[in-house]
């Protein structure tokens, strides 16, 4: 494993440049790079941390296309997850090239563009799995694979140098609910004609054995349903998991009871998948929401998003009480079908006490299963594809390194695998493979409609008036002579309740007003200059009395 960084050399090579997505679950994009001509792979978004206040979402820093946008053939998708097709309406603004995707996924990309406004001035074309298409010196095969989503598929890249395979996210599924098994004979068969390299999903590359069929799920949720019919049943999943919503779909029909969906995504991606076939629903299932009343809460199932503790999806808006329609009941059955994403165990455990503590039984374990490889599924992997490197993707770091560890246990030299940085740039050849440089990532912050406008000072002042609050001091001069006309005063948000603290806000007031006094003794007539020595001398000030620091926002009042 190593990560060394040389001189470019003369030989042209493929340039494989991650934008996002490693060191991070999320905000994968990827692109391949041969003299004139890029390839991208994925653009999706990430979900912001708890530290970016009222951010909605965060999207890659796509300035190194932009600034290559003639070389930009097109983007390539693997699978229909936020975190690989989530930033396209916002990235496509500004690189408008072709999309290229298999049948859901496109089906779903292409009800975000209509959002945007975007999809009658986007090519697109649907994919089937074995067919290739030829972007520039790159072609592109699409290969049949399994995920936690409907038509995943991995990617054989064609390039100047050699074949380099893209897993995309995937997992090894003998019984898939939906379609066929991934196929590991295409795998095997690009192995025997020699891969230069392998992308390879790292997510679960810390877990021993291999990654239980979709199906499994399926017997589990029978089972809840059969332990649960005298209650009625809300079961929380990611809304793209339409294997996982088929299952749960036959078994209400088996039980003899009727369906309703719930959460915007959810409808959105059902309605979707059932148009193209990927979900098959019994007739009389489905209800509207308006129906629940009609039918005893026993004869019911609600499916609903809010699996990861999102506060505006379904199940939070449930669990607060502020859900227009639908109100958990005490010996309501709760069912989790899902794991907490790295980050999102608090939200998680906060949304489960809150059911809990409605009088709601609330079921979190062995209700899924992941969908992702773990070590015997990337194992199988590497000996069907031999790939002479190793690049793993998909994962924090510590994913990325648990992945190279194995790759080197499958005999892999160290020098062969890489573990990259987002914006490195990996030069690969038929001879040698080296990270020759680096190119401009980050993270661009989408707030309501602003795209980019809010950086790390907004967001630091915000966490600051999250912590500490804001202290608000207003006071008039008189225009002409530049007298204080009367005391300053002193108004706090989210700092202390001012009528339980007088005597901090009285002393506040006084320490202003010598502060104005003493800048009016010296003669200082620059009112920005009043208003920093106002801030500085308050921030002190609290800070001594309180050992809180809450933004100070000096107001001047101009008086005749």
């Amino acid at each position: 494993m190593r990560k060394k960084k040389n001189k470019a050399v003369q030989q042209p090579g493929l340039k494989i440049i991650p934008l996002g997505g490693l060191e991070q679950i999320g905000m994968n994009i990827t692109a391949f790079e041969y003299e004139d001509n890029i390839l991208v792979v994925d653009c999706g978004l990430a979900f912001p941390k708890d530290d970016m206040f009222g951010i909605d979402l965060v999207i890659p820093d796509t300035t190194y296309l932009e600034e290559n946008i003639d070389k930009v053939r097109g983007f390539v998708i693997t699978h229909g997850h936020e975190d690989h097709i989530g930033a396209l309406p916002y990235v496509l603004k500004k690189i408008n090239v072709p999309i290229f995707a298999t049948r859901l996924t496109m089906g779903i990309i292409e009800h975000k563009l209509e959002e945007h406004g975007l999809l009658e001035n986007t090519q697109r074309m649907v994919m089937r799995f074995g067919q290739s298409v030829t972007l520039g010196c790159f072609r592109v095969e699409f290969i049949k694979t399994n995920h936690s989503i409907v038509d995943a598929a991995a990617l054989a890249i064609y390039t100047p140098v050699g074949i380099v395979v893209h897993t995309g996210d995937f997992k090894v599924d003998y019984t898939p609910v939906f379609g066929d098994a991934i196929d590991l004979q295409r795998f095997a068969e690009l192995g025997r004609k020699g891969v230069l390299a392998m992308l390879c999903d790292s997510t679960n590359a810390g877990r021993p054995g291999f990654t239980p069929s979709e199906k499994t799920v399926g017997k589990a949720i029978d089972q809840q349903f059969q332990e649960h019919r005298d209650t009625r049943i809300i079961i929380a999943t990611f809304a793209s998991n339409v294997d996982r919503v088929q299952q749960i779909i036959n078994t209400a029909y088996k039980y003899g009871r009727k369906v309703v969906v719930e959460g915007r995504s959810m409808v959105n991606i059902i309605a979707t998948a059932s148009q193209l076939g990927c979900l098959d629903i019994p007739d009389n299932t489905l209800i509207e929401i308006e129906q629940l009343r009609n039918y005893q809460p026993e004869n019911t199932v609600i499916i609903t998003t809010g699996s990861q503790g999102e506060s505006m999806a379904a199940l939070s808006r449930m669990a607060d009480g502020t859900h227009r329609k639908i109100s958990i009941h005490p010996r309501d059955t709760v069912i989790f079908s899902s794991h907490p994403i790295p980050g999102n165990e608090k939200a998680v455990a906060n949304v489960i006490n809150k059911l809990l503590m409605k009088g709601a039984d609330v079921i979190f374990q062995d209700v899924h299963v992941s969908g992702h490889p773990c070590q015997e599924d990337l194992k199988l992997m590497y000996n069907l594809v031999q790939p002479k490197y190793a690049v793993p993707v998909h994962g924090e770091y510590l994913h990325l390194v648990a992945h190279a560890r194995l790759a080197h246990e499958l005999g892999i030299p160290h020098d062969h695998i890489f573990v990259l940085e987002s914006g490195d740039v990996l030069e690969i050849t038929q001879d040698r493979a080296d990270v020759i440089g680096e190119v401009p990532v980050g993270n661009i912050l989408v707030d309501g409609l602003s795209v980019g406008d809010v950086g790390n000072m907004v967001l630091r002042d915000r966490q600051r008036l999250a912590e500490d609050g804001v202290v608000f001091v207003s006071f008039a001069m008189e225009s002409g002579s530049g007298q204080l006309a009367c005391r300053p005063e002193i108004v706090s948000r989210g700092f202390v309740y001012s009528k339980e603290s007088e005597a901090l806000m009285e002393g506040a007031s006084y320490a202003a007003q010598e502060t104005i006094m003493r800048c009016i003794e010296e003669g200082t007539k620059d009112r920005n200059r009043i208003k920093n020595a106002v801030r500085d001398s308050l921030s002190d000030y609290f800070r001594k009395k309180t050992q809180r620091r809450p933004m100070i926002l000096p107001m001047i009042l101009e008086v005749g």
